[in-house]
């Protein structure tokens, strides 16, 4: 299978493989088509926290439940070097949280929350719910 080449007028761009950007925007619109289609509707993408050093949250979900659903969406080509789902590490989790807690104060009741990662590796889908607890972050 090929890099995907995307079309942009001219015939050198034409030939260019697409940006770490893309493939991760592709990763999270694949993510999102596969959470709407198992019943979650979609209330946020790409929060970020005002300043710097704050978190970033791919997709912010609503379960049927009513559980917010925090995702963090993560592509990876193979699965070398522990792949995908291992990329979400100690610290990157402490920044999501801390986007959660910063999203959450905006709103009037505390839902019930829940952290997932979806993973995008050659071709495949895998949704972890529950993937990480924001425990004592």
């Amino acid at each position: 299978m090929g890099i995907p080449l995307f079309k942009t007028g001219s015939a050198a761009a034409q030939l260019r493989p697409p940006t770490t950007k893309q493939l991760g925007d592709q990763a999270e619109d694949q993510a999102l088509a596969h959470l709407q289609r198992a019943g979650l509707r979609l209330l946020d993408r790409n929060y970020r926290t005002p300043g710097r050093g704050g978190g970033e949250i791919d997709l912010i979900m609503r379960a049927a439940d009513g559980t917010c659903v925090f995702v963090e969406v993560r592509r990876r080509a193979s699965s070398s070097h522990g792949g995908a789902a291992a990329s979400v590490s100690w610290i990157k989790q402490k920044r999501i949280v801390f986007a959660a807690r910063y999203y959450l104060m905006r709103l009037s009741a505390l839902p019930p929350c829940r952290f997932d990662v979806v993973t995008v590796q050659a071709g495949h889908i895998e949704w972890l719910a529950g993937a990480f607890e924001a425990g004592e972050m």
